[in-house]
């Protein structure tokens, strides 16, 4: 019940059954959730999630490239997680379930290996370019045959070894795309190395001036140098999310009916145990407090860095901290189903949500690997068959082509920029539910705002308690305990109570409540719905918004409030038309209520009276005039509304259905995350179309001097190495601004 108004019976409030049905069908679906750790280059990415979405009850299959994390939505009671393994296995790649403390060792063991492999890398290469160098000297020089051989042979013996060990990643993934008949970015890498190496170890045996041990050695270098760096700039990237999985608790202390405490695994926990939290430990699941009064760090839920006082009953969260003495809490939710799994979950789903421009990259990524080869191949046939060089530098020339044409800076262009956004707004309190919802709201140019709980504070007072005739208080704060509304929930906690002999309960959006109470018929909402006649609803010259309560035949009683605007209201929408940015304002209440906000807030154009479908029409047909809606709202006649806009922003304190559609969920009293909002993907759509342009750029350069013979394969690997690093680094400037204290926010 959000902005009460009146609804005709013969309009549907909302499509509940279509919300009946996405909630039913996604009841009898499961997640699983999987890490496939050679998902090394951008092209696996359509292979994985085309062949595992194939697999029978697979309703969905998408793999965050930043992450290597693979996400499986299938039916309940369908293939199995060894099938998954299976396909995966099938398909080259080795996928396990994700564990998040597990997957932080392999992280680090990885993160090891690749520096390992790195180090030796570097340090044969440097060796083998002073033996190159002096080679080349004596070439200048009188430097005698058997000398020159002596240091080929030298080169041979500290390249060969260095190259099968530092290798061994792209090899492996090579060696595995081509048993499955395929192609990936390492097929090249891979190919291009033996090249280079194997045609030295020929010329080195045939007495040769030239060798090219220092070019297959520096290739695999600036190699590990793009990959290691790209590796932890995506392990930078996504720290945020890894710090809240941190903060999962993997046991609790329970403590028994007999009064013995025990350790138990999370996963046990049964809502109604009760569990023991030490000082400075951090409360392990959702609950409430047993008992006393505790100092509990909610930052993590209110975003205030002060500590707050939590009294017995009161509600605590996962993740928080208790700062003071031993402290209960009466488990209501754990593992997976607490508030910081559910953001957990949905930064998962954020990142995995993929915009036009990632399923662009993506594709372009997937049709580069086969253009490749074919462009080496067409190197390697013209320059032998055109040129008096000889097959063998018809062949270092297509070498430098395999190299130089690696797309990896074509299929990081999206997701880190991505990844970086999803962070940058979580430090801020600012939750993203869906990936594309960032291109799409970079695009809008019109605002539309709900009132009630959205530009006005959910927490309006009720003014003329004293008035009102108790049995009616009562009665109606009984009825108000059942809906979420703010003028509800301020209604049923002015009088606690509850009724028994309430029957018949439905809330009705965008109208009221009602009910049965002792055989009479109960109403709460517009004045409209309650029957109150028009002299009596224009009585008084009260402007804020009000509640009506109809009981049977008895008067109707008035229930008036006075609305708190957030503080911040008037200086974002000035700062939104400052934007280039149009700003509405539609509302389901009285005309005078609407008309005193817009005028205090500065909105020019403005709605009272909207019903929920009259909403959504008004949305469409901004979308029809070609404009890019932005909808800010909390109530569940705004729901509809949501869905309709190109993008949208909720309130933490939005009821679950509001925040269900939303494609962002913003925490706090102040409207001042929209802002910070709609700036962050403004900047992040500007990063991507900039990283685009440098990926065809190097390629539009690069590519035409390789097949020209202009670049040897050592420029070819710094090339291709520096073009990935330019790319990441550029996406990094989305963090350039002042840091900020990192707040992880819900409510």
């Amino acid at each position: 019940m959000a902005d009460v108004v009146l609804q005709r019976p013969d309009l549907a409030p909302l499509d509940e059954a279509s919300v009946r049905e996405a909630k039913a069908q996604s009841e009898h679906l499961e997640t699983l959730y999987l890490v496939v750790a050679n998902a090394s280059c951008p092209s696996c990415i359509e292979k994985i999630e085309a062949s595992v979405a194939a697999l029978p009850g697979v309703s969905a299959a998408r793999l965050n490239y930043s992450t290597r994390r693979l996400s499986v939505a299938r039916k309940l009671n369908s293939c199995s997680l060894e099938d998954i393994q299976a396909c995966l296995d099938a398909q080259g790649y080795r996928a396990a379930p994700f564990d998040p403390a597990r997957q932080v060792q392999l992280d680090e063991r990885e993160a090891k290996d690749l520096l390992w492999r790195l180090a030796i890398a570097g340090f044969a290469a440097a060796n083998v370019m002073l033996l190159s160098v002096s080679v080349w000297s004596g070439l200048a020089s009188d430097m005698g045959t058997a000398t020159r051989s002596l240091f080929h042979w030298l080169s041979a013996l500290i390249a060969v070894p260095a190259v099968l060990y530092a290798g061994v990643p792209f090899f492996r993934s090579a060696v595995a795309a081509v048993k499955k008949r395929q192609l990936n970015m390492d097929v090249p890498i891979a190919l291009a190395v033996t090249l280079s190496c194997g045609i030295s170890f020929y010329r080195t045996i045939a007495g040769e001036a030239l060798i090219y041990f220092d070019a297959a050695l520096m290739l695999l270098f600036f190699l590990l140098i793009g990959r290691y760096l790209d590796r932890q700039m995506r392990r930078r990237a996504t720290t945020t999310a890894q710090n809240l999985l941190a903060l999962r608790a993997s046991s609790a202390v329970v403590v028994e009916t007999d009064g013995q405490r025990r350790n138990c695994p999370i996963q046990e926990l049964k809502p109604g145990m009760k569990v023991v939290v030490a000082s400075g430990e951090c409360i392990p699941v959702d609950g409430d407090l047993a008992a006393g009064f505790a100092e509990v760090d909610m930052s993590l839920i209110t975003g205030e860095s002060a500590p707050q006082i939590t009294k017995a009953g009161d509600e605590v969260f996962a993740g928080t901290l208790n700062l003071g003495g031993p402290i209960e809490v009466l488990v209501r939710a754990s593992d997976e189903d607490t508030l910081l799994g559910e953001i957990i979950r949905l930064m998962e789903l954020a990142e995995q949500r993929r915009g036009r421009y990632v399923v662009m990259a993506d594709r372009l990524a997937g049709y580069y690997a086969p253009l490749v080869h074919i462009l080496a191949l067409a190197t390697l046939i013209g320059w032998w068959a055109l040129s008096q060089s000889g097959f063998e530098a018809a062949l270092m020339n297509a070498v430098a082509v395999l190299i130089i044409t690696c797309p990896c800076a074509l299929g990081l262009a999206v997701p880190i920029v991505q990844v970086i956004a999803v962070g940058r707004l979580l430090r801020r309190g600012i939750l993203t539910k869906s990936g594309d919802g960032l291109e799409r709201l970079a695009k809008v140019d019109t605002v539309v705002f709900d009132k009630t709980g959205t530009l006005s504070l959910s927490r309006p007072r009720l003014l003329n308690a004293e008035e009102i005739d108790p049995a009616s208080f009562t009665l109606a704060a009984a009825l108000a305990g059942h809906s979420r509304h703010p003028l509800s929930r301020v209604l049923a906690e002015a009088r606690p109570s509850s009724t028994k002999e309430l029957s018949n309960l439905q809330e009705v959006p965008g109208a009221g409540l009602t009910a049965n109470y002792l055989g009479e018929d109960i109403r709460l909402g517009h004045p409209t719905w309650c029957a109150v006649p028009r002299p009596l609803r224009d009585a008084g010259d009260h402007a804020g918004p009000e509640l009506w309560f109809r009981w049977g035949q008895r008067d109707p009683v008035r229930f008036l409030f006075e609305e708190d605007f957030r503080a911040d209201a008037i200086e974002v929408i000035e700062a939104l038309k400052s934007m280039g940015l149009q700003v509405e304002l539609l509302s389901g209440d009285r005309e005078s209520a609407v008309r005193r906000a817009a005028n205090r807030l500065g909105i020019d154009s403005w709605r009272a009276g909207q019903r929920p479908n009259e909403k959504v029409s008004f949305i469409a047909s901004l979308r029809n005039r070609r404009h890019r809606v932005l909808m800010v709202g909390d109530g569940l006649n705004d729901a509809a509304a949501l869905t309709e806009a190109n993008a949208s922003i909720s309130p933490a304190s939005a009821i679950d259905v509001s925040q269900t559609m939303a494609d962002f969920v913003f925490q706090g009293d102040n409207l001042s995350p929209i802002l910070e909002t709609l700036r962050t993907a403004r900047r992040a759509q500007s990063l991507v179309v900039q990283n685009f342009v440098l990926a065809f750029l190097y390629n539009a350069i690069a590519v035409p001097l390789a097949i020209c013979g202009l670049v040897t394969p050592l420029i070819a690997a710094i090339a291709m190495s520096s073009s990935s690093l330019l790319v990441s680094l550029n996406s990094l400037r989305l963090n350039r601004r002042r840091r900020e204290k990192a707040v992880y926010a819900w409510r």
